[in-house]
């Protein structure tokens, strides 16, 4: 293997040297790992997307089961998995993984060909994945599955130091490279991920190979170099360095604009860091569900038109909102701006975290803002959270990001270090010869106070940036496509060892640079309140109507808890709104309340949820946006 040669800048603090112990993440993070991983596994090998493996390999005979696109199913769970014993030993896990791993080896070909829905029965090979090898990029997720793979593979080598899948990956990647280039097969997948993968392969080996072919797969688009272009909803309408509006498939688009940033990134191509920014504007600013959704439309589960954002009608696929939060966080390694991580959390605390149930067995593949009780959103099948699906891509997904959670608390840059986001725990760094130790005391997200205690084993001198969430700096979003019905709010609060500290705010970050000595307790106050949200007047939907957030967590109105009608109600503006924290339901949650209007004029009492706990209690109407009066 080669030396790494580039990396981004800011990296993330590994989530081995990260505890949570809060009330909220950990509890999510331990049924991730105890009961949706071992779930998801289960549900992989009842239908068939474990034995596709062994059946390729011959160690058992049958036609291919299920979809040609469920192989990477089994990729992302593993990946999971991996993240689960990369926090904590499990010999039973590993023990597991092992033996999925001999099954990988085994189902891949000579070659290195790995594609269980061709190598089971060649000439019979499901319809959608063409007649031979590579004859269907645009439709066959022939490309996409591996790169699920590699992410896959990478992890598991991180995690454990075995190498045996990381070999198959590789092996993989070498065939692949061997197939595709300027000079040999001009093509492309046509739902992204491997470039994703390859620079995972990159980061781990620093073969410069895989970076090269990830670049390629992303500077094909567009380019009809001897074959038909896949269009827009593909993302494959233009260069991609040229393109400035989101289009297309939306988990497709997020996939791709977070390889695009890592090649901005590892190359320093100023070309795709400035499409990728721009990109990034086009949706914040006209595309960017309240939950941090992306994807509105069912039609193509693809981005709308500017500033198209249906109510009852959004689609916001649970893997759509992971991929944004996989894009953003890159973009702030990238760059180290704010704006990036408060767009991470709000498609964290709402939009994704919708997709999963508390109980780790039920989930949602659709996210809309409404909910009648009759729209078939939750692809024709039921208004309530489901147990497996055909197509389980989020299921699957779901479980491969809470694991990983903590990385994405702490970053660093060589001595800045980065609190971006808030939960009781600790974090481990080395800066030069000295042990650092962050250690937060909270209960956000339902209390605004944070108290940092950071110890140093001698005197260093570094850089503490404490990121002010968006809300805390008098916006929703970095845009204007949502504002704050009213703007006059207290700021953040600092103090340190009892003295309370002025600050400046540079790219959304508190910044503290000193020699630290010690021990040092910091209090952050982060203004917690009940906040109404108004869209822009060019949303259809949402012209004339109101939602409410406090903190990062945005609410929702569902038929269990009011008795009336709550798609009639309407908010008064001069309506009171309480808080009130309730231990006992829906796992402690915040609510909030007060007098809203129903459909004759009458004065009702309302109570909303957040809305990531919507859905528990049965079928039922919801909303997040009410009328204003």
């Amino acid at each position: 293997m080669k030396s790494k040669k580039s990396d981004y800048a800011i990296q993330p603090l590994s989530f081995t040297n990260v505890t949570i112990g809060d009330k909220f993440w950990k509890r999510r993070i331990d049924t991730a790992i105890d009961v949706a991983i071992p779930y998801d596994f289960e549900k992989c090998e009842e239908t068939g997307r474990i034995d596709n493996f062994a059946k390729a390999g011959g160690l058992m005979d049958g036609p291919h089961q299920g979809i040609f696109y469920n192989d990477s199913d089994v990729f992302k769970v593993v990946q999971g998995a991996a993240y689960a014993l990369h926090s904590a030993p499990n010999p039973k896990l590993e023990a597991y993984l092992d033996d999925l791993i001999d099954k990988f080896a085994a189902a891949q070909e000579e070659d290195g060909y790995l594609y269980t829905a061709r190598t089971i029965d060649p000439k019979n090979a499901p319809e959608h994945c063409g007649p031979e090898r590579w004859s269907n990029l645009g439709v066959n997720h022939e490309l996409y599955n591996v790169g699920h793979m590699y992410e896959a593979a990478v992890a598991y080598y991180e995690s454990t130091g075995k190498r045996k899948f990381l070999d198959v990956a590789l092996k993989n990647a070498d065939l692949i490279d061997s197939v595709f280039g300027v000079d040999k097969l001009r093509d492309v997948p046509g739902h992204q991920e491997i470039e994703i993968g390859l620079a995972a392969l990159y980061r781990a080996t620093g073969e410069d190979r895989y970076l090269r072919l990830a670049k390629f797969f992303l500077d094909e688009r567009g380019r009809a170099n001897g074959r038909d272009v896949y269009g827009p909803n593909c993302q494959d309408h233009l260069p991609v360095t040229e393109q400035r509006e989101a289009v297309g498939h939306a988990v497709r688009a997020g996939y791709m604009y977070a390889g695009m940033t890592d090649i901005a990134a590892l190359t320093g191509d100023g070309q795709y860091a400035a499409a990728v920014k721009a990109l990034w504007e086009n949706v914040v600013g006209k595309k960017l569900a309240l939950t941090g959704g992306i994807g509105a439309r069912h039609d193509g589960e693809a981005f709308g038109d500017n500033y198209e954002l249906p109510n009852l009608t959004a689609y916001n696929e649970t893997c759509a909102a992971q991929a944004n939060i996989l894009w953003n966080q890159r973009l702030f390694q990238l760059t180290g701006e704010a704006k990036y991580i408060d767009i991470l959390e709000r498609a964290l605390y709402n939009g994704f975290l919708s997709g999963i149930g508390m109980d780790g067995r039920s989930f949602f593949y659709v996210n809309p803002l409404a909910c009648d009780g009759k729209y078939p959103f939750n692809l024709g099948t039921s208004m309530t959270r489901q147990p497996w699906y055909q197509t389980s891509c989020c299921p699957t997904n779901v479980v491969r990001l809470l694991p990983s959670l903590p990385s994405y608390i702490y970053a660093r840059r060589d001595r800045d270090i980065f609190v971006n986001l808030y939960a009781a725990g600790s974090g481990r760094f080395r800066v030069k010869d000295t042990d650092v130790r962050i250690q937060q005391l909270t209960d956000y997200p339902w209390d605004g106070d944070i108290v940092l205690q950071v110890s140093v084993s001698k005197p260093i001198t570094f850089n503490l940036k404490l990121r002010v969430p968006g809300y805390a700096r008098h916006q929703p979003l970095p845009s204007d496509l949502y504002r704050f019905a009213k703007t006059s709010f207290d700021d953040a609060y600092l103090s340190m060892d009892g003295m309370i500290i002025p600050y400046l705010l540079e790219d959304g970050y508190i910044s503290l640079e000193r020699e630290w000595r010690s021990e040092s307790q910091i209090l952050l106050r982060l203004p917690l309140l009940p906040r109404r949200i108004i869209a822009h007047n060019a949303v259809d939907d949402l012209r004339g109507k109101v939602a409410l957030e406090r903190g990062p967590i945005l609410y929702a109105l569902e038929a269990a808890d009011n008795e009336a009608d709550v798609l009639d109600l309407s908010l008064p503006d001069a309506s009171a709104i309480k808080a009130e924290h309730k231990a006992d339901l829906l796992g402690g949650i915040t609510t909030l309340s007060g007098d809203a209007l129903d459909a004759l004029g009458n004065t009702v009492e309302f109570s909303a949820i957040p809305y990531y706990a919507w859905g528990h209690r049965g079928e039922g109407q919801m909303t997040v946006w009410l009328n204003r009066s």
